[in-house]
């Protein structure tokens, strides 16, 4: 998932911060005036996709500098964060396909988180400022971004996995949805790749560097990664 984007310090949610369901449906605490939420049946499967796109994501932190040349269309379908979309449109990839696997990779990101908030409206909130990286004011901030201009904040954070996740809470209408996520989606892709042809060749500069120092790259990319998850982890447990 895209994450921002995706947080940088992405991690999967361990067990016990989400409340799956057992031999019962689990239920969500909601306040006074709201009415009783139960998970639906589909909420664990959201669960299940969102970890697979962090895991995704951090497969493509780890290996992108070996796969940035050789293999560009499927280190974007790994992640499409703008980084990634930046360097896959200067280093060969068609325009048909960076438009088909970025908008397939970014669409499905912010549905699964999307769903997610629909099917456990808080405990996905806890999880993303317990074990994402999140912080507490942060969420609040994107919370009055949304009260204020949801039409503007939702385009603008398409990649966002919080705000996709505050969609869902907030139970925003699929059709309104839909149509911001396909503004936001077609407005990154079009603004990444002009940006990424006018600054090509600092960008392929970048590339070049990346292969001749591949190895101590996808070293540093790796322990990067442990990094902020280990840091992210001990900070959700703490």
């Amino acid at each position: 998932m895209e994450p921002t984007e995706a947080t940088a310090g992405e991690t999967e949610p361990t067990a016990d911060a989400l409340e799956a369901p057992n031999t019962e449906t689990p239920i969500i605490e909601t306040s006074a005036d709201e009415p009783t939420h139960t998970v639906p049946w589909w909420g664990p499967l959201t669960i299940v996709a969102f970890v697979a796109l962090v895991v995704c994501t951090n497969v493509a932190n780890a290996v992108f500098a070996a796969w940035v040349d050789d293999h560009p269309a499927g280190l974007l379908a790994l992640s499409s964060r703008q980084r990634y979309l930046a360097l896959a449109a200067v280093d060969g990839i068609g325009v048909v396909p960076y438009i088909v696997i970025g908008t397939l990779r970014i669409a499905a990101a912010f549905v699964v988180c999307h769903l997610a908030g629909r099917a456990y409206r808080d405990s996905i909130l806890r999880v993303f400022t317990r074990y994402l990286g999140l912080t507490p004011e942060a969420l609040e901030a994107y919370h009055r971004g949304l009260d204020k201009a949801e039409v503007l904040i939702i385009p603008f954070f398409v990649g966002s996995n919080i705000v996709a996740a505050l969609t869902g809470v907030r139970r925003t209408h699929p059709g309104k949805l839909a149509v911001l996520l396909a503004i936001g989606i077609a407005a990154r892709l079009a603004l990444v790749w002009w940006l990424a042809k006018a600054f090509e060749e600092p960008l392929l500069d970048v590339v070049n560097f990346l292969q001749r120092y591949q190895l101590w790259a996808i070293i540093i990319s790796i322990a990067l990664v442990l990094v902020v998850n280990v840091r992210n982890f001990r900070r959700g447990r703490g």
